[in-house]
């Protein structure tokens, strides 16, 4: 309902939640209910026979909110993009937003497991998801709702939802998709400073973890032998510069080259004298991250981690 109203067609619709067949039928679109799917005018996902999911790559059977986003959001994303659908920016929005949102609810709605059951989680999450946070907002057993009460709250979880995924729109459109160039940018210079191109540069702190892997498979990097190892970026408006290793995958918190562990835990002065590069402000005690007052000092570091 959020993502409908979203769209010009649709931003004065009226809710109406019911289960009575004849009713339903009165509506432009029936949504989560009836038991149809024709991608028109019956949205629902219940059916025995139902396997439709977002694409040939992906195994997560949709669930009505899949469904609406599949069909919908090409041309909502054009809309708050100021595209055309057909704008390749659209695509890759669409494609991302439903990996890293859209997928999970699907996944949660209809019963499947992020990771097979043998494997236990090493802390649970199930209080701070955002299906935990709605599921929060029914009614209690032992608190009787009527009817107005149940839509009140129906209401109130969707705008929690609606809302959740309209900021994490906007933020791939307002910041995320403005990195992609300046990651094509530093990969394209990523020699300047290195034989091999294992070090790229940003003046400031981007998003560029995520861009940095799709382009490797795009640009056949990992084939050269020769992927990124290290990131350097300033602190924006403050002075300094950090070092940040990349990580073996997107989400890891293991690094494909770590900082050296002589280095690690080490601050200030005490860094300088052990890595014998001034300027030294840290190292994480982990190894993924440091410091260096200058880019200088910065670029010095990677260049001596590469032999460590």
């Amino acid at each position: 309902m959020y993502i409908l109203r979203l769209l010009p067609e649709y931003e004065d619709a009226s809710l109406l939640r019911s289960r009575d067949p004849v009713a339903l039928e009165e509506c432009d679109i029936i949504v989560d209910v009836s038991g149809v799917y024709d991608g028109t005018k019956h949205f629902d996902h219940h059916q025995r026979t139902f396997a439709e999911t977002f694409s040939a790559e992906h195994k997560t059977k949709l669930s009505s909110a899949g469904l609406i986003y599949k069909h919908f959001a090409p041309a909502l994303i054009a809309l708050r993009l100021g595209q055309p659908v057909s704008h390749p920016s659209v695509e890759l929005l669409y494609q991302k937003l439903y990996k890293e949102f859209i997928e999970a609810l699907d996944a949660n709605d209809n019963g499947i497991s992020a990771y097979p059951a043998d494997i236990s989680p090493a802390f649970s999450t199930g209080g701070i998801t955002l299906p935990s946070m709605v599921g929060a907002l029914n009614p209690n057993w032992n608190t009787p709702v009527d009817q107005a009460g149940e839509d009140a709250l129906f209401l109130k979880a969707s705008a929690l939802m609606g809302e959740t995924f309209v900021g994490k729109l906007d933020y791939y459109i307002d910041a995320w998709l403005p990195a992609r160039d300046f990651v094509v940018d530093a990969l394209n210079k990523r020699f300047e400073h290195d034989k091999d191109g294992r070090i790229l540069t940003f003046k400031s702190s981007v998003p560029w973890k995520d861009h940095l892997f799709t382009l490797e498979k795009e640009l056949g990097i990992a084939e050269e032998g020769k992927i990124p190892l290290y990131v350097l970026y300033g602190e924006g408006n403050k002075p300094g510069w950090r070092i940040q290793c990349v990580p073996v995958s997107k989400d890891s918190f293991e690094s494909r080259k770590p900082l050296p562990d002589v280095w690690r835990g080490v601050r200030d002065d005490a860094l300088s004298e052990v890595s014998g590069i001034p300027g030294g402000v840290f190292v994480h005690a982990s190894g993924f991250i440091g410091g260096n007052k200058t880019f200088e000092g910065a670029l010095e570091m990677a260049k001596k981690a590469l032999d460590l």
